[in-house]
């Protein structure tokens, strides 16, 4: 962990310093506790506060994908945290880099973790160019501390710092995010994940709450960033181009790893504009929480996808029992996709030949997409504007994964240690147990036959695909006699001399 070394676009620190020192006072100050900042990108391991695991029990600290949990201090009693908001710099994948506004060095800013029960201090420090404020989404807590600006407070003006104190009330799975321009605010990527732990029985249990072998949790933040820039377009409403996880895109997204047979929790929270259906393969779970508290047990069902609509968080439990590698994704297809413009258009079938050369006597830099699907693109070495993030860009064992975007992949090892959260790799297939290629002869399919097109005007009975009833409303009969031969109904086809289709006409499915 570093400290920052620049603020693009805050003041400075001896102003900050003296304007801090004006809004809380000089005990206060003193008081405060240092901020603790990081900048790396990567999943950092869980933090256990030295000496202090909770109200008097223990508790199994949640991973941040892609993030890390704000350490505290123990100060008579109360859990004193430190967050500063200011800009940041994130690496959202491996050579994509983006301006954003965060906390304490990063976006989302880092997890904070405590007890149902825990009395928590929260000093907000604001390094950015403009006020702002913290919502505690979810939380019961006191009015005058719920962080809206105009409404429960006064807005946290620039180098000032504010101090938020209430009782953690009840355990679950909330965020915190701004609530003063957060148009603004919540578009270049200020919000972080609160996770409060139950407090346990005598016998170490809680009624609706499981214990788990690995807990994670992450946010689902979206951005707009186009080709060669650096800082997202914040007037932006639906038609965004960079769908992240804890502002982090597949490939840069970190892997959720398990031991065979641990059972694991995901904890996740949506600030983007839309909804977004959360996919796991090779598990079904259950919806065990949300940000109102923990699901009743009657209440739960097996599923493999989650729908998490806006501002919501969802907490899901299974059992990694199905080793190997596993995709978790949004299942809305553009949204495991990096950016791209919403104008381009569908060429699929059509032929280039011969047009690319003449295009590209006008425009030296025209390149064709598109005429059999984008997959092409992931093999094709196209040039890009500096700064600007593949379509998709993840590679597999097998070769392009042709997926970008809100993915990660479940990572389920027999031989992971207990806590061990390292990438394990990718997954050694069992020998015969990989789909392969069938190279034997493939016949041709059978086709039934078609009905003749009707002449103009003329109206064909019992030829409904089932609705007229009889010999010729069925699939694969003969096709109706013409009206100036009528057929005897009770004759039917002889299975030695099948009528011949005719091959021009359409195969008609119902």
């Amino acid at each position: 962990m570093q400290r920052r070394q620049f603020f693009q676009g805050a003041l400075a620190a001896g102003a900050f310093t003296a304007a801090a020192s004006a809004t809380v006072g000089r005990h206060a100050l003193a008081a405060l506790p240092e901020p603790v900042l990081q900048h790396s990108a990567a999943t950092a391991a869980p933090w256990v506060p030295p000496g202090v695991t909770g109200a008097g029990l223990p508790y199994r600290p949640v991973v941040t994908l892609n993030g890390w949990t704000l350490p505290f201090r123990m100060r008579d009693g109360v859990k004193e945290f430190h967050l500063v908001a200011e800009p940041v710099l994130r690496e959202v994948a491996p050579g994509f880099v983006v301006n954003m506004w965060g906390y304490n060095g990063q976006s989302p800013g880092p997890t904070i973790e405590v007890v149902e029960g825990d009395r928590v201090r929260i000093f907000v420090s604001n390094r950015l160019p403009e006020p702002t404020s913290i919502h505690w989404h979810g939380q019961r807590l006191p009015s005058g501390m719920d962080g809206v600006a105009g409404i429960n407070q006064p807005s946290i003006g620039a180098g000032k710092t504010f101090v938020y104190e209430f009782q953690a009330r009840r355990p679950g799975t909330f965020m915190y995010h701004p609530h003063a321009d957060e148009m603004v605010q919540l578009a270049m990527g200020m919000m972080g994940m609160w996770v409060t732990h139950p407090k346990l029985d005598a016998r170490g249990r809680h009624p609706l709450i499981e214990a788990v072998q690995r807990d994670y949790c992450f946010l689902l933040n979206a951005f707009d960033v186009e080709p060669g820039a650096q800082t997202p377009t914040v007037a932006t409403m639906f038609d965004f181009n960079t769908w992240a996880w804890n502002s982090r895109v597949f490939p840069g997204i970190d892997p959720l790893v398990a031991r065979l047979g641990d059972r694991v929790r995901m904890r996740m929270g949506n600030l983007t504009m839309i909804n977004h259906p959360i996919h796991v393969h090779g598990v079904e779970f259950e919806v065990t929480g949300t940000d109102g508290g923990p699901v009743p047990r009657s209440a739960r069902w097996p599923e493999v996808t989650v729908d998490l609509a806006v501002g919501q968080m969802r907490q899901i439990e299974f059992l990694a029992d199905e080793p190997g590698d596993w995709a978790v994704h949004c299942h809305k297809s553009h949204h495991t996709m990096g950016p791209m413009g919403h104008d381009v258009p569908t060429m699929i079938g059509v032929d280039h030949r011969g047009l690319v050369g003449k295009i590209q006597g006008l425009a030296p830099d025209f390149m064709v997409m598109g005429e059999r699907g984008m997959y092409d693109m992931k093999q094709m070495p196209m040039e890009l504007p500096p700064n600007t993030l593949p379509m998709m860009a993840g590679h597999g064992q097998f070769g392009p994964i042709g997926m970008g975007g809100m993915l990660t992949v479940l990572k389920v090892r027999a031989n992971q240690a207990p806590d061990d959260y390292r990438d394990p790799g990718p997954y050694a297939f069992p020998s015969g147990s990989v789909a392969f290629e069938y190279r034997g002869p493939v016949p041709e399919a059978v086709r039934p036959p078609s009905p003749p097109q009707a002449a103009h005007g003329e109206v064909r009975r019992g030829a409904q695909g089932g609705h007229g009833g009889g010999a010729h409303g069925a699939h694969g009969a003969a096709p109706p006699p013409s009206p100036a031969t009528p057929a005897t109904p009770a004759t039917p086809a002889t299975p030695a001399t099948p009528a011949t289709p005719a091959p021009a006409a359409p195969v008609h499915r119902h």
